[in-house]
């Protein structure tokens, strides 16, 4: 088990794992992130969002925050991680993707640029465009498949450039990113920038997307709402999101 002298740095994921299923947060876990910041252990966020909204909780509980999968980390305002996909990269297979029939978008910080209405999917999502993709020439943080069922994948994966890779989450939204924008890679980028170690990391996560940083981790922790692959990898598990997990596990092994 890990205890306070040991870690110096906690680092979450977000959805199904420091938010609950409504997307808040509950006071014991913004309490016992606090308390772990007065010890001075460093916090981070790791999100396959390209930010967070204000109304989930205020980025000022955290030292630092890993967006897009990877593909950006920041220490307060300071950039110490950054591999977008470049547009030239992103034309052909969103052009293709657009071609088959499938809901595709580039994100480039928090704007999205589809083929489709994107606040028909997510409500909250009003800063949006759509636009021709043959002409497109923003790089960007990640592209994105709704409904990427297998068959979808199998055709991304067929029609993408080698520097770029495929996730599927578990509610079916295929993230497009560069090969090096994995939320290790980030994570170890803002660890060097702190002087920690990564023995002295705790990670944690529920989803396909958090296994490479939960295996990179000294300790990595998966949620009691956990897919199976990410449990089978992780060092530890703890309650659910819903059961204030991490504040849990952070209490008894760190506080």
């Amino acid at each position: 088990m890990s205890n306070k002298k040991n870690i110096k740095m906690i680092v979450t994921d977000l959805d199904g794992t420091f938010l609950r299923e409504d997307k808040t947060v509950s006071k014991r876990t913004i309490a016992t992130f606090e308390k772990c910041r007065k010890l001075g252990i460093k916090t981070v966020y790791a999100t396959g969002r390209a930010g967070i909204s204000l109304s989930m909780f205020s980025p000022s509980l955290f030292d630092g925050r890993v967006v897009n999968n990877g593909a950006l980390a920041e220490a307060g305002d300071e950039i110490v991680y950054i591999r977008n996909v470049p547009y030239e990269m992103a034309r052909k297979v969103l052009t293709k993707c657009d071609k088959k029939g499938l809901r595709v978008a580039s994100q480039s910080e928090r704007k999205h640029y589809s083929n489709f209405v994107v606040s028909d999917v997510w409500d909250f999502i009003t800063n949006f465009e759509i636009v021709d993709f043959e002409t497109h020439d923003k790089d960007a943080g990640k592209l994105y498949c709704v409904d990427c069922d297998d068959n979808a994948a199998e055709f991304i994966r067929q029609n993408l450039h080698d520097e770029l890779y495929l996730t599927v989450a578990r509610d079916g939204l295929g993230q497009i990113m560069h090969r090096e924008a994995i939320k290790s890679k980030a994570l170890a980028a803002l660890a060097d920038f702190w002087n920690i170690d990564k023995s002295e990391i705790v990670v944690f996560g529920d989803d396909l997307n958090d296994i490479d940083m939960l295996q990179y981790a000294g300790t990595g922790v998966a949620m009691g709402n956990a897919v199976d692959e990410v449990k089978k990898i992780a060092d530890d598990t703890c309650p659910t999101n819903e059961e204030d997990g991490i504040a849990v596990w952070l209490e008894q092994n760190v506080l």
